[in-house]
């Protein structure tokens, strides 16, 4: 039955609190892609409700369930456990490995060396966001002032300019979170990296997939996990037009 408690909403019912890093991964693995923190305006479950047990929306608290979320948002991406980054609506989004080729194949994601010029010749991305794309396929994997320094983008309005295309990056399924490190005295820096490099098996089995394939399986994985789901949620959380999300439901209905 659906909750009916804000910030309640778009959970789902679970065996057991999560308390380790295999059970966060089995949880991802099972439901296909969630939220790391609950977000009213994203109908899917968070990964933060069913580690603390707690409504975000209503108490805040930092212990050491919060601590735990906080920390295998950073390891399950660097152990290649699931994909983690700003993609639903910008807001923190974990990905399986087996469901990331269809999220690959529905973006037309699946790149390969040199194709941040195909990307942004085609307007797909802005030229800062190319830059952020050639330093990390140049480079390698890199924290945030590497990688700022790298794009010379480290004065206060690079760092504006920075953070914009590396929410663009990651909307796009170009970039992903991969892990932290501690290039100050501070809070430990984000790392990032290009996915078709963290996972090179989601771009092989994506460039099998079609778009609408890819849609309807991602369609019937969001209808199996959010039962009561309708279709205005489906089409509002993927961004679909009326008839992308209709020729989803259909080719669901019909695999039934």
């Amino acid at each position: 039955m659906k909750r009916t408690v804000r910030g309640l909403e778009h959970e789902i019912a679970w065996p057991r609190r999560i308390v380790t890093i295999a059970e966060a991964a089995k949880y991802i693995r099972t439901i296909g892609f969630c939220m790391l923190f609950t977000v009213e305006i994203v109908p899917l479950p968070s990964l933060y409700y069913h580690v603390t047990k707690r409504n975000r929306l209503q108490v805040h608290v930092w212990d050491k369930y919060s601590e735990m979320v906080w920390r295998w948002k950073d390891e399950l991406p660097r152990r290649q456990l699931a994909f983690y980054g700003k993609y639903f609506r910008g807001r923190g989004t974990f990905i399986s490995p087996e469901s990331l080729p269809y999220f690959l194949a529905m973006e037309d994601a699946v790149i390969g060396s040199g194709d941040h010029e195909r990307f942004y010749g085609s307007g797909r991305i802005r030229a800062d966001a190319r830059s952020i794309w050639e330093a990390l396929e140049k480079y390698g994997p890199l924290a945030t002032l590497e990688l700022r320094n790298a794009c010379k983008m480290d004065t206060k309005a690079g760092n504006v300019r920075f953070k914009r295309a590396i929410v663009e990056l990651q909307r796009s399924l170009v970039v992903m979170h991969s892990g932290t490190e501690q290039e100050t005295g501070a809070w430990a820096s984000g790392r990032y990296d290009l996915i078709c490099r963290a996972f090179p098996k989601a771009i092989s089995a994506a460039r099998r997939i079609t778009p609408e394939e890819a849609r309807a399986k991602l369609a019937a994985k969001f209808f199996e996990v959010q039962t009561d789901a309708a279709p205005s949620d489906l089409m509002r959380l993927f961004e679909w037009s009326k008839d992308e999300a209709a020729a989803s439901i259909h080719h669901t209905r019909s695999q039934a």
